[in-house]
């Protein structure tokens, strides 16, 4: 893998406890876009829990899995997706898993109306024990969602209700498990390619095994595993919305050498769906556009509209087989 050990100057441990720590999550917004947080008040036996029960479900037949493929969750965008199945930058990622969201019934008015990726999860039958450990762990991963929105307004110079009252109120929340197959020592291949995440917080878990990284202001950094913290990162509407002062900053996956299966578990704390993100008043000068550097050459800066707007057109170019679904009337 071609990166350096990432150090605490890199990416510090905040904990989430100390009355400082808006001012820590600043100061890491501003270099890297990625920190770790301990201190989190989530319950260490729930991960262990989904890891397990994930498990058991990646090691069933393809044709089981497949009882639950994105297909069957229509506009809902939920389900399981085989190897190669999702692409990232136009390639395919060396990767299989699941898509979850907030868990809506069918007399929910979002779903009457047809809104995409608005439903109901779809879980196995053969793995009865996902359902309750993908729930538990997205109402913790909810929470600790608006606890760190009040963080990054503090440190924002904002105060610690304002995303809640202007943006998370009904955030938008998606989940996924990912199982990265462990692929020969010295293979180029990613298991994700170079990207930035969509909305507002990414928060993610994961086994232990190494293979995130981040690109730092020297290059790319290895990020290790650290037990009893998650790694936190800013996605595109937090760039937009600071200017640039906070970036949403390009990291990738891999997973080389080893026998045992990769498994991390994403959860993104994202705008809600009709919110228009617009920048907010800051202090001091907004850095310049970071367009040219960007893998992409976009500037989410030049974009405007609704969160449901932006996030509906980037899911729709990484499932480009089921992106159609997303443009049909609902039945």
């Amino acid at each position: 893998m071609t990166g350096r050990l990432l150090d605490v100057d890199d990416l510090p441990v905040i904990d989430l406890t100390d009355r400082h720590a808006p001012e820590a999550i600043d100061r890491a917004c501003r270099a890297t876009g990625f920190f770790l947080v301990s201190g989190h008040g989530v319950d260490p036996t729930l991960l262990p829990r989904l890891d397990a029960v994930a498990r058991t479900f990646f090691a069933r037949p393809e044709s089981e899995k497949a009882a639950i493929a994105m297909a069957r969750g229509g506009r809902a965008w939920r389900g399981w997706f085989p190897e190669g199945g999702e692409l990232t930058s136009g390639r395919p990622d060396h990767k299989e898993g699941i898509y979850f969201g907030a868990e809506l019934g069918a007399d929910d008015p979002r779903v009457q109306a047809g809104t995409p990726l608005h439903g109901p999860n779809l879980f196995p039958a053969s793995v009865p024990d996902l359902r309750p450990a993908v729930l538990a762990w997205m109402d913790a991963m909810t929470a600790l969602g608006h606890l760190l929105a009040r963080d990054v307004g503090v440190a924002l110079g904002l105060d610690a209700g304002w995303f809640d009252r202007n943006l998370t109120a009904d955030p938008t929340v998606l989940f996924r498990i990912f199982r990265y197959p462990a692929r020969p020592a010295g293979d180029d291949e990613w298991g994700v390619a170079e990207h930035t995440d969509y909305g507002l917080l990414t928060i993610l878990a994961h086994d232990g095994t190494p293979g995130l990284q981040v690109r730092g202001p020297g290059g790319w950094i290895d990020v290790p595993a650290v037990d009893g913290t998650f790694v936190v990162n800013l996605g595109d509407m937090l760039d937009r919305m600071t200017s640039g002062r906070y970036r949403s900053t390009p990291h990738r996956v891999r997973h080389a050498g080893g026998t045992r299966d990769r498994l991390s578990f994403p959860f993104f704390f994202d705008p809600g769906w009709g919110a228009e993100i617009l920048p907010v008043p800051l202090a001091d000068d907004a850095p310049v556009d970071d367009a040219p550097r960007r893998w992409d050459g976009a500037s989410v800066h030049d974009w405007s509209g609704t969160y449901g707007d932006y996030l509906t057109a980037k899911v729709a170019r990484v499932f480009p087989a089921l992106g159609g679904v997303l443009d049909d009337p609902p039945e």
